[in-house]
């Protein structure tokens, strides 16, 4: 048995201008402020002497590792992007970086925005465009009926309200 995994797909290339934002705002603060910060804390632990057994070296290269990966990642996927920053030519109808309010049978209502998969956060109501329900939702109108197969079986929404920031 291999332990080789194949690659995650990347996902949809867009982003909106918050979400590109905040990932520009990672990617500074780990490369301008965090990485030389554990840089000399890895120099000065290197300067103690044995390194084998120097608990703090060997954590701060294992930090760097990390740090300079998930640089590696942002700058790769940032250049990728595109910031869908205009609103669509129909703003009645469902695209990317629509906040959509959904009620369901119950009566009981969400608000969702569509986003890329970079920024996918559902505490804070924003669903990747490649899930499921935002599939679904593209290309709807005020009062369109959505069915979406979810792990507890097929749910059914209906579209309340649409908004563009």
């Amino acid at each position: 048995m291999s332990r080789y995994r194949p690659p995650r797909p990347a996902g949809t290339p867009l982003i909106t201008p918050e979400g590109e934002a905040r990932l520009r705002a990672e990617l500074h603060e780990l490369w301008h402020v965090k990485r030389p910060q554990v840089t000399q804390s890895v120099s000065e632990a290197a300067a103690q002497g044995d390194r084998s057994e120097n608990a703090e070296y060997t954590y701060g290269k294992k930090m760097l590792r990390e740090i300079d990966s998930r640089v590696r990642f942002l700058s790769k996927r940032l250049e990728k992007l595109k910031v869908v920053s205009e609103r669509p030519s129909d703003p009645n109808k469902v695209y990317f970086g629509a906040w959509v309010t959904l009620e369901d049978e119950d009566g009981e209502q969400a608000r969702y925005r569509i986003v890329g998969p970079d920024e996918l956060d559902l505490r804070q109501g924003l669903i990747s465009i490649d899930s499921p329900l935002a599939r679904a939702l593209v290309g709807k109108t005020l009062d369109a009926e959505v069915q979406v197969q979810t792990p507890t079986g097929p749910k059914l929404w209906y579209v309340v309200a649409i908004d563009y920031p």
